[in-house]
C-alpha cells in the first residue's frame, strides 16, 4: 500500500495505466537517455515507483522498471488478470468474471489471464471490473494493479 507522497503530491508507490498505444520506457529520466523498452497496449497498468521532474519511474507486471514521460501515463486505474499465469506456448487460464462479490455467484463471463480489466472499484477482497462489454467481480488477488486490501473508489 502506499507509504509516503512524491514531489507530485500523489502517493508512492501507486497504480496508473498507459495512455496510448505507443509509449517508450526510458533508462533515466529524460529524452536523451536510451530507450529500454517501447510499450504498445494502451490502458496497461504499471506502478509508479518514484518521480523526478515530469518524469516517473515505474514498475510493470513483470518487474521491469524504467522510466516514462507523465504526460504519457492515466490516472484511470486498470488491472491485468492473472498475469503471472502466463506461460509461453501454454493455454492461457481462464478466471469466471462473477454476477456479485461472492465465490457462489454465476459467471458472467470467462477471463483469460492477461486481460486488461478497467476497475470500477474495489473493496479489499473483491474488484468490480469492467472487460469489454461485461461487467462484474473478480478477487482482488487475481488481479496484477490493485493492492492487496486496497479499496479503490
Amino acid at each position: 500500500m502506499p507509504s509516503k507522497t512524491g514531489p507530485s503530491g500523489l502517493p508512492l508507490p501507486r497504480y496508473v495505466s498507459l495512455k496510448s498505444d505507443r509509449v517508450n520506457l526510458r533508462q533515466g529520466p529524460g529524452t536523451d537517455y536510451p530507450t529500454a523498452w517501447v510499450y504498445s497496449r494502451a490502458g496497461l497498468p504499471v506502478e509508479v515507483i518514484e518521480e523526478f521532474e515530469a518524469w516517473r519511474k515505474v514498475r510493470d507486471a513483470e518487474g521491469t522498471t524504467g522510466w516514462i514521460l507523465s504526460s504519457l501515463l492515466s490516472g484511470r486505474r486498470t488491472a491485468l488478470v492473472l498475469p503471472w499465469e502466463l506461460k509461453p506456448g501454454e493455454p492461457r487460464p481462464q478466471v469466471p468474471l462473477l454476477a456479485s462479490n461472492s465465490e457462489r455467484s454465476g459467471p458472467i463471463a470467462m477471463i483469460e489471464a492477461g486481460v486488461i480489466a478497467d476497475v470500477q472499484s474495489c473493496d479489499g477482497a473483491w474488484c468490480y471490473v469492467a472487460v469489454d462489454s461485461y461487467k462484474g467481480y473478480l478477487e482482488q488477488t487475481k488481479l496484477w494493479g490493485v493492492y492487496a486490501r486496497e479499496n479503490v473508489k
